[in-house]
């Protein structure tokens, strides 16, 4: 396991595909969070940094799904995942190996990415336009940004279990974002009881009800704990992971 690892590292760092995605999600994070920011601090100053780091994650999770997605598409678009498997002939080992890789690349991306976007917001925010000063309280601020990287390693090893068990980069982006945006918003609209009920239970809202953002479609915190948000979380990545390894033993490369 320990070389197969290694091997899915160097392969991760040397794709081209993996900085842009990392400097896209900085990007859109801080962007985002100073966008969101400004918004909150004109309404209902003062505004705690890490929130609109926190509530800008329903756009920058795209940037951690784009990258694990392509760490997966990448090698069948270009024909290595024959050797891949021929060094790991065990299809759960490679599988393991590659989301043993995405998850802490992703967890540090998101708990660094958010600092930085809190602290941008937390500049900006300073400016005399604004009618309140931002606060950082410290403890809160850790708490956001760990929970805020546990999100992106999830959803990132999730996009690895649906991207394994499509192998294309298209289709495997397109399932995601519906999985993730498109199918919640749906449900949403439809204004059902049911259907509200499945689409807080999906995915996104699963890691906004984790997160506690209040920045959401439902206009305060998510009707579970943020516990329930992290088993919701959880159970949809080992059912992607899951789909990913079946497809992997019955199809050859």
């Amino acid at each position: 396991m320990r070389n197969a690892v290694a091997a899915e590292w160097v392969k991760l760092r040397s794709i081209r595909s993996t900085w842009l995605c990392l400097a896209g999600g900085v990007l859109v994070s801080v962007l985002g969070a100073i966008t969101l920011g400004g918004a909150a601090a004109m309404e209902q100053p003062p505004v705690q940094a890490t929130e609109p780091a926190v509530s800008v994650m329903l756009f920058s999770q795209y940037a951690s799904i784009t990258l694990a997605v392509l760490a997966v598409t990448t090698e069948y678009a270009s024909g290595t995942i024959r050797p891949t498997l021929q060094a790991v002939p065990v299809r759960g080992r490679m599988l393991a190996a590659k989301s043993i890789v995405v998850a802490p690349v992703l967890f540090a991306t998101g708990v660094l990415t958010g600092a930085v976007a809190a602290l941008c917001t937390y500049l900006v925010l300073l400016a005399p336009v604004f009618p309140a000063p931002p606060f950082l309280a410290p403890a809160e601020a850790a708490a956001d940004l760990l929970r805020l990287g546990v999100f992106h390693a999830l959803i990132g090893v999730l996009a690895v279990g649906v991207s394994t068990a499509l192998r294309g980069s298209a289709g495997a982006l397109a399932v995601l974002f519906m999985v993730t945006l498109g199918l919640p918003l749906l449900l949403v609209m439809t204004g059902g009881a049911v259907a509200m009920e499945v689409a807080l239970r999906l995915p996104t809202f699963a890691g906004m009800a984790f997160l506690e953002s209040t920045d959401n479609l439902t206009g305060g915190l998510l009707p579970y704990p943020p516990g329930e948000g992290l088993a919701w979380l959880a159970v949809w990545t080992a059912l992607a992971l899951a789909a990913g390894h079946a497809v992997l033993r019955r199809r050859d490369a």
